[in-house]
């Protein structure tokens, strides 16, 4: 498997897996990586930790994709032929952005926009991220040229509420609890009927709050907005599963982020989402059999010393429990999957926390098995 060979014919690449797998980084080396081979590419990291503005050499990202400066790259020794743009989503500046894209007028944005409910309910819903994700990449893909669109998800369980946030708020829409306060005899009137009028008239007067008219306010505005909604739904929904979109999913060799790649796969394969392979990221490879570990204490010894040479050995054991771990965990990934599209990142010796560390990660993720197999032999002389 090798990333570019994945992304032949894509614009539209989705990155999911659980936390601390390292996929923001996994993300950015692959946007890096095409952009180096002459591509526009914009990634998005809704990673609240701004780790790839830290892997770009930047101080920080915006709501909007701005260009890296190759010379970042360059003093990696990174040739970037194309152009490299990152942005970190801004969740409710892209939600309070979609009502202004969506309002017949300025009236009608003003009166959303400084309306006390919406602000409470549009910081919980764009808070979850998912559905103002998509509506991001939705917007970068119908306005900007960019040739490959890169997104780095929240983990795995919260990327399939990602998944399903379009229909979730078609649904919403549709629903009958709105319906009824969206009607002019509908559920608002008639609590105010029963009296409660009168508690909504002491908050006011306690808190200076008049909340029934942002109630009214907010249900009568955003009735205008719903046909808007339920078609850019649709639309997001049609950008998942375009041929030109693919998924990667992103795991490391331990069994409960393995677990997560599965049910995220399972997922994946029952809506029909296009599916582009898994990347395993820090393995332990077992090069070396085990049991060894009293020979290597006798060769050092001479030079390290009995007690010395024995802790060496005694490490070099543990990592081969390690390393067949993973081979244990990577082949039932394997089975399960029944494919053979897995790509096996070793475990680096640093973290990967700036540009150079993404070159060596660029490395393993775009060249070919017999190309990764020569990377390790290197790494181990």
């Amino acid at each position: 498997m090798n990333v570019a060979d994945v992304l032949a014919d894509k614009r539209v690449l989705i990155c999911g897996g659980s936390g601390g797998v390292g996929k923001t980084t996994t993300s950015a080396a692959i946007a890096m990586g095409m952009a180096a081979r002459g591509l526009k590419v914009a990634v998005v990291t809704i990673d609240p930790a701004k780790r790839l503005a830290n892997s770009l050499g930047l101080t920080e990202l915006g709501n909007e994709p701005a260009l890296v400066d190759p010379k970042v790259f360059a003093k990696s020794g990174i040739e970037m032929k194309g152009e490299l743009w990152a942005m970190m989503l801004d969740a409710k500046q892209t939600f309070d952005e979609i009502i202004d894209r969506l309002s017949p007028d300025e009236s009608t944005r003003d009166e959303i926009l400084g309306n006390r409910i919406y602000q409470e309910l549009s910081s919980a819903v764009a808070g979850s991220q998912e559905y103002t994700a998509m509506s991001k990449l939705y917007d970068l893909d119908r306005a900007h040229d960019f040739d490959l669109l890169v997104l780095d998800t929240p983990p795995s369980r919260n990327a399939m509420d990602f998944l399903d946030a379009p229909d979730r708020l078609t649904n919403f829409f549709e629903g009958r609890a709105l319906q009824l306060f969206l009607r002019p005899t509908g559920l608002a009137t008639r609590i105010v009927g029963r009296g409660t009028g009168v508690v909504f008239s002491v908050l006011k007067r306690v808190t200076g709050v008049d909340l029934l008219e942002d109630l009214s306010v907010f249900f009568r505005a955003l009735g205008g907005l719903i046909d808007g909604f339920k078609e850019r739904a649709d639309q997001v929904n049609k950008l998942l599963a375009d041929p030109q979109t693919v998924f990667l999913l992103v795991t490391s060799p331990e069994r409960e982020p393995i677990d997560e790649a599965l049910f995220f796969w399972r997922k994946l394969k029952a809506a029909r989402m296009p599916f582009g392979g898994v990347i395993v990221n820090r393995v332990h490879h077992d090069e070396v059999p085990a049991g060894d570990g009293g020979d290597i204490a006798a060769e050092l010894a001479g030079e390290l010393g009995d007690k010395l040479a024995a802790k060496v050995a005694e490490n070099f054991e543990d990592y081969l429990v390690l390393a067949r771990r993973d081979r244990e965990n990577i082949d039932r990934l394997a089975a399960k999957l029944n494919d053979d599209r897995l790509l096996l990142v070793p475990s680096l010796d640093q973290d990967v926390h700036d540009v150079s560390g993404l070159e060596r990660l660029h490395r393993y993720l775009f060249t070919s098995e017999a190309g990764r197999r020569k990377l390790l032999e290197e790494a181990a002389a």
